[in-house]
C-alpha cells in the first residue's frame, strides 16, 4: 500500500467515510474533520509511517507542515519519509 493510500485510509477512518470519498483535493474541513479529529489524524499517521510530524497543533499555520488538502498531507509525509533514509 502506498503512502498516498495509507493516509487516505487514516483520514477516512478519521472522517467516518470511506476511503473513496476522500480525494487529495479534499481538505480535512470539508470531510468533516474538527481539531481534535486532526490531532488524532497526526498520531495515527506517526504511528503507521514511524515519522514524527512537524506539527504544533495549538499553532497549525507555525507548522513547518501543510495540512489544508489531503495532498498536500500525502506530500509532507513522503518528505519526512524521505528525509529519514
Amino acid at each position: 500500500m502506498s503512502i498516498k493510500d495509507k493516509v487516505i485510509a487514516i483520514i477516512a477512518d478519521q472522517a467516518v467515510l470511506e476511503p473513496s470519498d476522500v480525494t487529495l483535493q479534499s481538505t480535512l474541513e470539508d470531510l468533516g474533520i474538527d481539531s481534535l479529529g486532526l490531532v488524532e489524524s497526526i498520531f495515527a499517521i506517526e504511528e503507521e509511517f514511524d515519522i514524527s510530524v512537524p506539527f504544533n497543533a495549538n499553532d497549525p499555520k507555525a507548522s513547518d507542515f501543510d495540512i489544508s488538502t489531503v495532498a498536500s498531507i500525502v506530500a509532507g509525509i513522503e518528505r519526512l519519509k524521505a528525509e529519514q533514509s
